[in-house]
């Protein structure tokens, strides 16, 4: 049977995972399409759930375990009247909660192993899919904000502007017992991911407003007072504005949107790249069916099944993160109403388990 041409444009953490992933389908030929021009690294962390460990170890083999950091504990905090109100904890004592990694190694080994499988990689910047007429299935991967989508659909998304930005970076200690943790404080929430004994990332969503000149200092003072230490060293300080962006239609014809331009989310409860990964899987799954009954993917309804379960849970997820981030925001009417509910959220274990389950296994609509 001949095999069917898969390209995958864009060669990012999702590009490079979809290639791989759709790699080990016997049917496919598949190719990767990346600028000419190299990408900056991604000084960035990126967290994972158990089960998207697992996908990663089944499309990888074996991992070095150095480069995933697990996490046993998540402990979330709520800032009330200058108060740090620890509502909420996760914990286990067999199972990792989730991973955590350095995106620019972890693309470093993505890109050794499609060197080891042979997947060839197409250094041209094109302008719009039709310059890829040649291939059974194009799977665009172009990130959030690409030209490119607005040439395959123009139906409404769902949109929304946070007027925010989120801080990024990487902070070296001395702690000796650090957890992932989650600070809803008032100026926006703060991430704090370890990916290492002595090290860990943070993610701070603040007001655009906040940005300031002195950034790095006033980075240093939160982390020091949230976490009563003294001296750090902070690295890295990079920043990006966030969105709320949910697509509604996924492809046209024989072109797919995926990665972050299918959606985009606020960072607050690190869902965004754990959607995506389980997006690649579904997709896999699909391609298998279909080209495993000698279907060709042009004529099956492979894309149309790939929308029509995964549609629901991204945008669902989506929301229901928009809501979170919102019900967190200071609000002098809201707020004493808040300290109840989050008092009583410690003591409820049904929602706990629902939490867990749905963080690690997504929706599963």
């Amino acid at each position: 049977m001949k095999k069917q041409r898969i390209c995958i444009v864009g060669d990012g953490l999702a590009g490079l995972m979809t290639a791989l992933a759709l790699n080990d389908l016997p049917t496919l030929d598949v190719q990767i399409i990346a600028k000419k021009n190299k990408l900056k690294k991604d000084k960035r962390t990126t967290a994972i759930s158990a089960s998207n460990y697992e996908f990663f170890h089944r499309v990888l083999g074996k991992l070095d375990k150095k480069l995933f950091w697990p996490s046993k504990k998540i402990n979330l905090f709520y800032e009330s009247n200058k108060k740090k109100i620890n509502f909420l904890n996760f914990n286990e004592d067999n199972n990792n909660l989730l991973y955590i990694f350095e995106n620019d190694k972890i693309k470093d080994i993505l890109n050794k192993e499609i060197k080891k499988k042979k997947i060839k990689i197409i250094k041209k910047n094109i302008n719009k899919s039709d310059d890829l007429d040649e291939y059974d299935l194009k799977v665009l991967c172009l990130g959030r904000n690409s030209k490119i989508y607005q040439s395959v659909i123009k139906s409404r998304t769902i949109e929304k502007d946070y007027k925010e930005m989120a801080l990024t970076g990487y902070v070296k200690h001395n702690i000796k017992d650090i957890s992932t943790s989650q600070f809803f404080l008032k100026e926006g929430p703060l991430a704090i991911l370890p990916f290492s004994k002595n090290n860990f990332s943070f993610v701070w969503s603040v007001k655009k407003g906040f940005v300031t000149e002195n950034i790095a200092s006033t980075i240093k003072s939160k982390i020091c007072e949230i976490l009563k230490v003294k001296n750090i060293n902070i690295t890295n300080i990079q920043s990006y504005p966030l969105t709320l962006n949910l697509k509604r239609t996924y492809y046209k014809n024989n072109v797919l949107i995926l990665g972050e331009g299918l959606h985009t989310i606020h960072p607050v409860a690190g869902q965004g790249f754990n959607l995506v990964l389980r997006d690649i899987k579904k997709l896999k799954e699909i391609l298998k069916y279909y080209t495993g009954l000698g279907m060709s993917i042009k004529s099956s309804p492979a894309l149309e099944d790939f929308s029509n379960q995964r549609k629901s849970e991204n945008i669902i997820t989506g929301l229901g993160i928009d809501l979170t981030h919102y019900f967190f925001k200071q609000n002098k009417l809201l707020d004493p109403l808040k300290d109840i509910i989050l008092k009583n959220v410690s003591k409820n274990n049904t929602l706990k388990k629902i939490s867990k389950f749905i963080s690690n296994q997504g929706l599963s609509i």
